[in-house]
């Protein structure tokens, strides 16, 4: 499997978190994994960078995968960004990130989910 971009051959993963210090170190984590995050501050943002022109399936997608916080501020949380990216792609790699909604995994669909 090829995770070039342009003449990036790094994968971007879509980061969705609303917390700037969570931000920081997911994006840290990410980096020193050998990634490239690309961080949207809420789910509503996060969706238009998924339906954006980058993400059609003909050509290499923009985004690996999407690591998401589940509440997040605005309308739209990450269960809602997830089932979208779902949508576009229905093998999209989903990581899901809460303090307080584990236990909603289940149902929403996430399979074989276990919390703690």
């Amino acid at each position: 499997m090829s995770f070039s971009h342009g003449t990036s051959r790094v994968p971007i993963i879509l980061v969705i978190e609303d917390d700037e210090q969570i931000q920081s170190l997911v994006e840290d984590a990410l980096v020193e994994g050998g990634l490239e995050p690309a961080i949207a501050a809420s789910g509503e943002e996060a969706v238009t960078l998924l339906k954006s022109k980058s993400f059609i399936k003909e050509r290499p997608p923009v985004y690996r995968a999407l690591v998401t916080d589940i509440n997040l501020k605005g309308g739209m949380n990450g269960w809602e960004v997830a089932k979208q990216a779902r949508e576009i792609d229905p093998e999209f790699p989903v990581v899901y990130m809460t303090g307080a909604a584990a236990e909603q995994w289940g149902s929403h669909g996430v399979p074989t989910a276990s919390y703690s």
